[in-house]
């Protein structure tokens, strides 16, 4: 059966050493989160994650979800219990403003929790990280009156949250959506319509459920003009906050799909459904943004969780799986054979994931700590550059740690040979599950398409030119360190590759768009993979000044080691990624769609 540690060293590692969290002290918040107290939340949610979470998610996968003849739907076995407890520990309103119930610790503790969480059940963690998202969109753009009725509940786990946007005929094009509001007198609005895909759109697990739902005022312009956001409980709410009478949404059906069974994901139907206005008329999608933005880092999380998950039981099984000698010569001479972590290729594959996963989970804090400050601090210019780091990383994030978290599941169920494509030991669960998070909130190819398209020239190109700056200074800092040489010389090589592909970008793609269509996948891989490397840098810097100091450790030096692994066999690729980039749009647009 599969098991699941906390990676809890390398996390403080990064919190404590590689960001120094205790510098952020001036943000409201973070002056609570001492090194005591992180120390006690994410003790408490490893355990949470590995000792109830873990052992559901096989249960989940199992199981899954039932939808009865009334429309009611059960949650697998277990689930209930494990989210009662996942509400009475607070873990919902980590990061919630206290005067709504929550604890309001920073961001970048909840994005931890998160990963643990997901390492150990993904399928279960979709129904609180919704709940966060829906809750966020509300306390940016809801009311007063809205925030009052609804936040708190939700905060304190006690209702759930959704996100309505996918039709039969609209995912990304969310400007052909039909769903629609009907004003009323009292100043209310029915909705009437279908929304597909809907994660955690009917369960068990609370008393309520919050729906946010886009739909298209009568009257409202076409297109993406015309689309306004709502609030639509499950059950109506009366004045006094109790819960009134069953609201005309309900579950049509579960949809049958490859992964993450324990998450009710549904159909949904809107039968003049009594909603709110959240927010202005037609700014729909301002609204959702918050929520999707918030879901966008919540996936890539998912994407480095189920690669951590993955890596950790491959692990496992190469160091206990005895098949062959060692090219050598034994290693275990007292055994019939040795075991598969002796040979190169089973390091590489271990070692890509490995290297991976805590370059991610660097970025992960990264970003985290930039999302503090952008929500946080007092000062307009730190706020505003924190701002443009998180809508330059998003797309990169979501996309990157997806793609690759995904392979790297790929890569551990390898490990495994045969046994790797047996249920019972859990690695084609992981493949199934991590192969969701490459499509929802926003697929890949369109989170490149918004990366090349919209975050490199937002406000002339800003955030992209603070990056490049960013790597540029440290590779100057650190450049004459000979140890730091196998890591700045790769990452300048890296960041020239990324520097050259935004040239060709701005040369190439505005008298032909197909250019910047046909790069925007290699570029966003590219981007990722300079971003890795400085976080690699910047965490390889650390641990040689600590080992300098007297204070080397196996962590530190297997720390090192993973870097050197990264900036030797991973980076190398952005070579590849810039000469596709730099090849144009010709071949991939000559074929007529009917050669296809």
């Amino acid at each position: 059966m599969p098991i699941y540690k906390a990676p809890l060293e390398d996390v403080h590692f990064l919190l404590n050493d590689v960001f120094q969290i205790d510098r952020y002290d001036n943000l409201p918040g973070f002056s609570d989160a001492s090194a005591d107290v992180r120390d006690a939340v994410l003790a408490e949610a490893a355990k949470l994650s590995e000792e109830v979470l873990q052992p559901l998610n096989r249960v989940g996968d199992l199981e899954g979800c039932v939808r009865h003849d009334d429309g009611r739907v059960t949650t697998p076995k277990g689930f209930k219990q494990a989210f009662d407890q996942v509400a009475e520990g607070g873990w919902l309103g980590l990061s919630a403003p206290a005067e709504y119930g929550g604890q309001g610790l920073p961001v970048t503790l909840t994005q931890i929790v998160t990963e643990l969480m997901c390492s150990a059940n993904m399928a279960f963690s979709m129904y609180g990280g919704l709940t966060q998202g829906a809750t966020a969109a509300l306390l940016v753009h809801g009311a007063d009156a809205q925030k009052k009725m609804f936040v708190p509940k939700m905060v304190a786990g006690k209702w759930t949250g959704t996100m309505n946007l996918t039709e039969p005929q609209c995912g990304t094009d969310l400007g052909l959506l039909r769903t629609k509001a009907v004003k009323q007198a009292d100043g209310s609005y029915r909705i009437s319509g279908t929304k597909i895909f809907i994660s955690a759109g009917e369960h068990d697990l609370a008393d309520n459920i919050i729906h946010l739902v886009l739909a298209r005022i009568e009257g409202a312009p076409a297109g993406i003009k015309g689309v306004s956001l709502f609030v639509v409980p499950k059950f109506l709410v009366n004045a006094d906050g109790s819960l009134g009478a069953r609201n005309g949404v309900s579950c049509g059906s579960i949809e049958h799909k490859m992964g993450i069974h324990g998450n009710s994901t549904c159909v949904m139907n809107y039968d003049g459904a009594t909603g709110w206005l959240i927010g202005e008329e037609n700014k729909g999608m301002q609204g959702m943004f918050v929520m999707m933005n918030e879901a966008r880092l919540g996936v890539a999380v998912q994407g480095l969780a189920q690669s951590e998950v993955a890596y950790q039981n491959a692990v496992v099984y190469a160091r206990d799986r005895l098949q062959g000698r060692a090219l050598s010569g034994p290693q275990a001479p007292d055994k019939p054979a040795d075991p598969i972590i002796v040979h190169p290729d089973v390091r590489r594959a271990l070692l890509t994931i490995r290297a991976f996963n805590e370059a991610a989970r660097a970025m992960v804090v990264w970003t985290a700590l930039k999302s503090d400050v952008a929500h946080r601090s007092s000062d307009a210019k730190d706020r505003e550059a924190a701002d443009d780091h998180m809508g330059l990383m998003t797309p990169v994030m979501k996309g990157m740690m997806t793609d690759l978290g995904f392979s790297n599941t790929v890569l551990a169920q390898q490990v495994y040979g045969g046994h790797g494509y047996i249920a019972e030991n859990g690695m084609e669960q992981f493949v199934r599950d991590a192969r969701i998070a490459m499509i929802y909130e926003g697929a890949n190819g369109i989170q490149a398409l918004d990366l090349v398209g919209r975050k490199l020239p937002r406000n002339g190109g800003r955030a992209v030119m603070a990056f490049f700056g960013e790597v540029a200074a440290f590779a100057k800092e650190h450049g004459a360190d000979e140890a730091m040489k196998p890591f700045v010389a790769p990452l300048s090589t890296a960041l020239g590759h990324l520097q050259q592909a935004t040239t060709w970008l701005m040369q190439n793609a505005m008298a032909k768009p197909d250019n910047a269509g046909a790069a925007a996948t290699d570029y966003l891989q590219l981007f990722g993979l300079v971003a890795f490397a400085l976080m690699w840098a910047r965490m390889a810097k650390v641990a040689q000044d600590k080992i300098a100091a007297g204070g080397a450790t196996p962590y530190l030096n297997t720390k090192l080691v993973t870097g050197r692994f990264f900036m030797e066999r991973m980076l190398p690729e952005t070579a590849l990624h810039l000469a596709r980039i730099q090849s144009g749009a010709a071949t991939t647009m000559e074929m007529a769609a009917e050669a296809f």
